[in-house]
């Protein structure tokens, strides 16, 4: 599966592309300013694009009207095909964002229950029952999704429902020739939903990638042979801000050794889980941190540990953004153009490195060296052995193990290294070294 040795760019297109909050109706070819990035991210290094919600709503994209139509404030279909047709000639793959769990109260076929309630053909299309009422006095009570009614639950156990949504991945990958799907809140959707999704995509196209939002559980439920290829590792993402910020690395190192540890009882040795350190829905990395210091080795961890990558736009270069009690606009900014710095070249390099190590992208994973502010782990494969040295400390440290010996290439500062049982860690550093 391409995904897996694939590193992701998150963007949010509504706000990335400067369109209101609420939808106004006027339809302005915002999306095509996508198309104005595309070299920038082919040169940072990123083959494969998540957006967000594209397809009409009533406001923020998870409100969806019609899965058919690009959202008015974006553009049309014809302008979204030209920005798809204009990433894939920089390399770069195209994933959506499916909202298949609920829809927006503007969605057509709910509309048409507020109408004719008993008499629309669609009322098995949503957990109705016309004995209550909403709290928008519909007549009927309705399921919304986490108690949020302007997201109407779908009934994904109504074939009607997923066959209609399964036609309309059909016309995406038809009109849009995308390469696969982030399902939102997969942890709420029918398991045998996301079974026939899975079997329907790979006949359209064999290498559709499939990767599901899960926040909490056990991974390996809906990340498997007959579902999805990949989930979102929330884990991992809570581990690596907070072991900086309180200064352990003992939680990070016992995520990862928990999930891809040689142990067989390791859970997810063999899977590629989508990494990140910040996203459309959380306060970015930049904010969150209490030390600005540790901000690269962040990237250090997301790129050398095991998973799929994914960086949110404007974090490359260490923008700010903090999540609120009640929005997150302040998460989903627009930005004029990239704006490159010391971080954003950094994260080239890795990203560079990455992509051409066998044992960052498939190898194993083991703890080598762990204190409270160093990490030292191993990705091996059978072609390659790396070791990935994070010192998030403000003083330089000495590393002692019996596997620091030989000849090492440090693939960040280029450098060659002949170790003996020792490595020195300059303050606040990251290597990346193979043998």
């Amino acid at each position: 599966m391409w995904a897996y040795n694939s590193i992701f760019y998150q963007i949010y297109p509504i706000g990335f592309c400067g369109a209101p909050v609420h939808n106004d109706g006027e339809c302005v070819p915002r999306i095509r300013k996508i198309m104005e990035w595309s070299e920038y991210l082919e040169k940072l290094g990123v083959d494969s694009i998540l957006l967000n919600p594209i397809f009409e709503s009533d406001n923020h994209g998870y409100d969806t009207r019609d899965f058919k139509t690009i959202d008015c404030r974006l553009g049309t279909n014809e302008d979204f095909a030209d920005v798809c047709q204009d990433l894939h000639n920089h390399n770069v793959k195209i994933v959506l964002d499916g909202v298949f769990n609920h829809v927006g109260r503007g969605f057509w076929a709910f509309k048409d229950v507020c109408e004719k309630k008993w008499d629309s053909p669609y009322k098995d299309w949503f957990h109705i029952n016309f004995d209550g009422n909403s709290c928008y006095n519909d007549g009927f009570w309705y399921e919304g999704w986490e108690g949020h009614f302007e997201l109407v639950k779908l009934n994904l156990q109504n074939p009607a429902v997923t066959d209609y949504l399964l036609e309309c991945v059909k016309f995406w990958v038809d009109t849009f020739d995308i390469d696969g799907l982030r399902l939102d809140v997969a942890y709420c959707l029918d398991p045998d939903f996301m079974r026939r999704l899975r079997s329907y995509t790979q006949e359209l196209k064999e290498d559709f990638v499939l990767i599901g939002e899960v926040l909490f559980g056990d991974y390996n439920r809906i990340v498997n042979d007959e579902m999805l290829h990949s989930c979102t590792n929330y884990e991992c993402y809570k581990g690596i801000y907070s072991s900086f910020n309180s200064m352990n690395m003992f939680e990070i190192a016992h995520s990862l050794q928990r999930q891809y540890g040689p142990e067989q009882w390791c859970l997810y040795r063999g899977k590629h889980l989508m990494t990140f350190v910040d996203n459309h829905d959380v306060t970015r990395i930049a904010s969150i941190l209490t030390n600005r210091n540790h901000l690269p080795l962040t990237y250090g961890i997301l790129l050398g540990m095991p998973g799929i990558p994914c960086i949110y736009y404007g974090s490359e270069w260490g923008t700010l953004g903090e999540k609120a009690p009640d929005n997150d606009y302040a998460l989903r900014p627009c930005f004029e153009q990239p704006s490159p710095n010391e971080l954003t070249e950094l994260i080239h390099k890795l990203i560079r490195i990455r992509q051409q190590s066998d044992a960052l992208c498939s190898g194993s994973y083991r703890n080598v060296v762990l204190t409270n502010h160093q990490l030292i782990f191993e990705r091996a494969s059978e072609k390659e052995r790396m070791l990935v040295a994070i010192n998030a400390s403000d003083t330089d440290y000495t590393a002692y193990h019996g596997d620091l010996q030989g000849n090492a290439r440090e693939l960040i500062n280029e450098k060659i290294l002949s170790l003996d049982g020792k490595l020195e860690m300059p303050a606040y550093s990251i290597q990346y070294l193979v043998f």
